[in-house]
């Protein structure tokens, strides 16, 4: 992790803790209808992107908190699923252009694909449960998102009642605000990349260099790689 971001993910950090809080909040007010337990691993085949901040987080967490044997083993996995994710939304994206199907169609069906996480284990465990991201952390309460609701399929919230609902837009703001801080105290060339949204595999695999985020130039990159084969 650079030194620079440390401010920043103690930030993210305590987000985090506050959507805990709410997130037990309401399980201790419905109990009977938050389904979540220890050896439930729904949320973990959920595909969903997560934001720059949460990318760069769980890749030092990754990097920093994982023997070697089993960061390579979860690589192998992340590989195959990030490959699986870009064709399921490559075939989404030319529906949309051929106007086969409307974005809104589009997102629905994509919310009910499945792709395991990387990070679960074969104990049906998450290898860095403590790091996961916000909407891991989420899961199994009611959320909305862009004025439609959503509640995990095995929980037991009833239709046409009222619940206390987590509204997601509220939540991604803070964390592209976040994400804009990084941009910022990195002095980051690549200013548009505070909006950048990735699946966690592809978090996993991105080697977060000087290069990716925009710290040297393209330039200076080549007359590295340059000196390097001089040197070889």
């Amino acid at each position: 992790m650079k030194p620079e971001l440390a401010a920043i993910f103690k930030e993210y950090e305590s987000f985090a803790k506050q959507v805990d809080g709410v997130w037990e909040t309401v399980r201790k007010q419905f109990p009977e209808s938050v389904q979540c337990k220890i050896g439930c691993s729904d949320c973990c085949h959920a595909l969903f992107d997560i934001t720059l901040v949460e990318a760069l987080y769980i890749n030092d967490k990754f990097i920093t908190e994982l023997p070697e044997n089993r960061k390579n083993e979860i690589l192998a996995i992340a590989n195959k699923t990030d490959r699986n994710i870009y064709k399921l939304k490559r075939k989404a994206f030319k529906a949309v252009e051929a106007g086969e199907k409307t974005e809104e169609q589009v997102l629905f069906e994509m919310a009910a694909e499945r792709s395991r996480c990387p990070l679960l284990n074969l104990n049906d465990r998450c290898d860095l449960y403590d790091y996961r991201p916000l909407t891991c952390r989420l899961y199994g309460i009611p959320t909305s998102i862009g004025g439609r609701g959503h509640t995990c399929g095995l929980s037991s919230f009833s239709e046409g009642q009222s619940y206390p609902t987590v509204n997601l837009d509220k939540v991604y703001s803070k964390l592209y605000d976040l994400s804009v801080d990084i941009i910022n105290t990195l002095q980051s060339s690549h200013k548009e990349m505070s909006k950048i949204l990735m699946p966690l595999s592809m978090a996993l695999l991105t080697v977060f260099d000087d290069y990716y985020l925009g710290l040297k130039s393209e330039e200076l990159k080549d007359s590295n790689q340059q000196k390097d084969l001089k040197n070889e």
